[in-house]
């Protein structure tokens, strides 16, 4: 191997050095190709989500601006348990449409409206001015006691975030008599009232009596974070700030240009006008009598009506300590500043305003969406299928996908897309599969001109050892020929002794030829100018022609040679007479030298007919046997089971594989079996026709 290497210039480790730079060569510059347009198709993925993006948060938009809506369109008087109804000359009343129960709005996790007047009075429009009255308009009693747990519940929530001061009771209320003596100008609407100040003591009560009563409603506008230093448990849960967010800002700078005309476009709905109406409110009377009370509505009389003018603001919108949602606006009404608003569940609100159309969408299979009031994360919706719960703003990880604020009022909150998994569509499927074949492709092509390599150099070492062999196989016949042929000629061998050189340069002759006839075959066969004429032949005669020709080369090798055909000598062959001799004479030639040390010194041939209409004719030795490992190497051009340095039988290497080659092109082959002892070369042919 070494010697052949040095001639060829090229070994094994060389082949694999440069094969490995002509793969890199190939897979570095497809790999980047392949991932730019891999990226590319990110991108533009990414894009097409972010459109969904910003048309959900449209959708969402559009729904909360809805809601917020109706209420806006809400009178200053529904916020009363009664409303004057027509003509007010008429004098004719009825409940009002926030007086139900269950409260009944479009607004989803809605738990009461409230009204809190300029004298921190708190009422809400579940009951009227005087609660035994309830029974006057169709309120049992255990309605009025659910109404009025409502009523506490509000206003217990409303306190606990220091909008209002709770009533320790909860049933401390303004006598009938004080209500009645309210002029037309204060703003009663008619409901319980609790004063601001009523369990406040000490101190904390004096500072609070320096503000104005409402003036905790202005203080919701304030920074949120200045609000977190007393907090319920539901605010302490939050997630934490915008800017803990371990978001991945990858596609951002491509994106600048329509973030700049993004943030022009969230200026919608910021400019809202103040809304003037004209109202009317029934004055409150004192407490009827029995028969009174037992009247219907419609006969009422003599009810004073107080007609008025009132500026609405805009409502405005706070996330409050405890985690509910308040929804508030200040009416003006006589010079006088009211506050009226909605309590809100949140997490009813967010799953119908939010939720819900964020999992109906596709981005849910993709991204998670998370809300932030004023930079505080405090709400997280994921996909259909994802499990479990964040608890910190460091496990929201991924890359951003779109950052968007809703319009007034509730522009301190902001929706955050966060990609969890981006998928590259179609075409980076196809992209995939196209890496993928390519891949497989040069590493296949890597192996395969690895391989082929292996074989070229296996070749040339093989071609340089025939070449070593044949000058050898041409060199000792010739040189013992010459020998003989000059003692011959100059007389210098005795009578006795002239026939036995006279066989000795016969058979070294025989042998010569039958070397030529190999390299002329082989030199036919390379360059596919072999022609064969198959003719049918009969089994009897090819044997004899075979024993006329190798008889006495194996009488002279002192081997024995038996020839058996039986029920196959009258088969019928199509066969090239001449190749099928070479075969024969090969394969007898490869056992007289492999099998020269063996005890039993006898060639077989035998012809004999097989299932299937085979005929197959069997050389048999009794030598070594072929290695297993060797069994289809051996019919391999050039090749020897020998090192070619140390080797002791002669030979080229070229034998067996025209064996192969030759039975092939006659539409045969052939095979080897180990025997106990020796081997078995079988030549198979299909019979042509039989006796």
């Amino acid at each position: 191997m070494g010697h052949g290497n040095r001639l060829t210039g090229l070994d094994p480790s060389r082949l694999r050095r440069w094969l490995l730079l002509f793969f890199l060569a190939l897979l570095i510059p497809s790999g980047v190709l392949i991932r730019q347009s891999y990226s590319q198709l990110k991108w533009e993925a990414f894009h097409q989500y972010r459109l969904q993006a910003e048309a959900l948060s449209a959708r969402i938009d559009d729904r909360l601006r809805r809601l917020v809506n109706s209420e806006e369109n809400r009178r200053f008087s529904d916020y009363a348990f009664l409303v004057v109804s027509g003509d007010p000359g008429a004098g004719f009343l009825q409940r009002s449409a926030l007086s139900n129960y269950p409260v009944d709005t479009s607004v989803p996790g809605v738990i009461g409206y409230f009204q809190v007047d300029d004298t921190g009075r708190f009422s809400t429009p579940l009951l009227p001015a005087q609660p035994e009255q309830a029974i006057r308009y169709g309120i049992a009693g255990d309605e009025v006691n659910r109404r009025l747990a409502l009523h506490e519940r509000v206003q217990q929530i409303l306190g606990e975030n220091r909008l209002v001061r709770s009533n320790g009771s909860g049933r401390d209320r303004t006598p009938a008599g004080k209500e009645a003596e309210r002029t037309p100008g204060e703003p009663s609407l008619g409901a319980p009232a609790v004063g601001l100040f009523d369990s406040a003591s000490g101190s904390a009560m004096e500072a609070e009596r320096a503000d104005q009563p409402q003036a905790a409603f202005d203080r919701l506008t304030e920074n949120f974070s200045k609000r977190k230093q007393v907090q319920s448990p539901a605010a302490a849960a939050q997630l934490g700030r915008v800017e803990d967010l371990k978001l991945d800002r990858r596609f951002e700078a491509r994106l600048a240009e329509e973030q700049v005309a993004a943030a022009e476009e969230q200026q919608r709905g910021a400019q809202r006008s103040v809304r003037k109406e004209r109202g009317m409110l029934p004055v409150p009377a004192p407490v009827m009598d029995e028969d009174a009370a037992a009247r219907p509505p419609a006969s009422q009389t003599g009810v004073r009506i107080h007609t008025f003018e009132s500026e609405l603001d805009p409502f405005e919108f706070s996330l409050l300590d405890s985690g509910h949602l308040v929804l508030f606006r200040k009416v003006w009404r006589d010079g006088r500043r009211l506050v009226q608003g909605l309590l809100i569940e949140r997490q009813p609100f967010l799953q119908a305003t939010v939720a819900d159309l964020f999992r109906e969408s596709a981005l849910s299979g993709m991204s998670e969406l998370t809300l932030a009031y004023r930079g505080d994360l405090f709400s997280t919706f994921r996909g259909k299928n994802a499990q479990g719960y964040y608890s910190r703003a460091e496990e929201l990880s991924g890359a951003l996908l779109y950052r968007n604020r809703l319009a007034a009022p509730l522009s301190e909150m902001e929706l955050i897309y966060s990609i969890r998994q981006l998928p590259a569509g179609p075409g980076g499927r196809l992209v995939l599969w196209v890496a993928a074949t390519l891949l497989l492709v040069l590493c296949g092509g890597f192996y395969l001109l690895y391989r082929l390599g292996l074989r070229q150099i296996e070749l040339t070492r093989q071609q340089q050892d025939f070449v070593s062999a044949i000058s050898h196989e041409l060199k000792t016949p010739l040189t013992s020929i010459r020998m003989y042929g000059e003692m011959l000629h100059e007389g210098w061998a005795s009578e006795e002794k002239k026939l036995s050189y006279y066989d000795y340069i016969h058979d070294e002759s025989e042998r010569l030829t039958r070397l030529i006839n190999n390299v002329l075959q082989l030199a036919r066969m390379t360059r596919n100018g072999l022609v064969l004429e198959c003719r049918p032949a009969r089994v009897a005669e090819l044997l004899d022609g075979i024993h006329s020709k190798i008889a006495s080369v194996v009488e002279r090798a002192d081997f024995e040679l038996r020839l058996q055909a039986d029920e196959a000598a009258a088969a019928v062959v199509k066969i090239d007479s001449d190749s099928f001799s070479q075969i024969m004479i090969n394969l007898v030639d490869n056992a007289l030298k492999f099998s020269r040390g063996a005890a039993t010194r006898r060639i077989d041939i035998t012809a004999a007919l097989e299932r299937d209409n085979r005929l197959v004719f069997t050389v048999r030795d009794y030598g070594p046997g072929v290695p297993r490992d060797q069994m289809k190497k051996i019919f391999r051009l050039f090749y020897r089971s020998e090192n070619e340095l140390t080797r002791e039988t002669i030979g080229t290497g070229i034998g067996l594989a025209l064996v192969s080659q030759l039975a092939t092109a006659m539409g045969g082959r052939v095979e080897v079996i180990n025997q106990r002892p020796g081997a078995a070369f079988r030549v198979i042919f299909p019979v042509c026709a039989s006796p």
